[in-house]
């Protein structure tokens, strides 16, 4: 009988602990992952890096993330709203959209900065068309690099997509004026 009580004694110690682990109030302090990630572990403290996420406006009128540590290109649908975000600040950057030919595309930019983060939107006249890649690109705006809020050096962003769907083909140049007709004589 002692050992039935013990035992069920343990079992319950360890059902407790088990129920306990999920509370985040209980987790254990420290780097759950063997302290591979560089982000802090407290969650008011920002993190180590800045880390950037891409997302555009869905057909649904929905926001979808487009994965930025892909080998291959994400595709994504056609949109004409695309939204960067940074966990820090960032200092003497600036924001570009490429086509194929790697050119700056013409767009309508907004931007809200702050210390724990930036949000840059930018909004193009037309969605961007199907079958084509595009680079989002965040570099210096002078000289080599550009820094996060704590003045740290940040590593350029190239982050490649595709739009879904064939590539569409390009209209022939209009035909020359027609030859033909009278000539004026004076």
């Amino acid at each position: 009988m002692r050992l039935f009580r013990r035992t069920g004694l343990a079992a319950l110690c360890g059902l407790t602990a088990a129920l306990l682990t999920g509370c985040p109030d209980k987790t254990p302090q420290g780097p759950v992952d063997g302290g591979a990630t560089s982000a802090a572990t407290t969650p008011d403290a920002a993190p180590e890096a800045v880390v950037f996420t891409l997302q555009y406006q869905s057909p649904d009128a929905g926001m979808a993330l487009i994965p930025l540590a892909l080998e291959e290109k994400p595709l994504v649908e056609p949109t004409s709203d695309l939204e960067l975000r940074s966990t820090l600040g960032l200092k003497n950057y600036r924001v570009r959209l490429m086509d194929e030919a790697d050119r700056a595309m013409v767009s309508d930019d907004s931007v809200s900065e702050a210390d724990d983060g930036l949000v840059y939107r930018i909004h193009l006249p037309q969605p961007l068309k199907t079958g084509y890649s595009y680079t989002l690109v965040v570099d210096a705006q002078t000289g080599s690099a550009f820094q996060d809020s704590r003045g740290r050096d940040v590593d350029d962003l190239r982050a490649s997509f595709q739009i879904i769907g064939d590539k569409e083909k390009a209209k022939p140049p209009p035909p020359p004026p027609a030859k033909g007709g009278k000539k004026k004589h004076k």
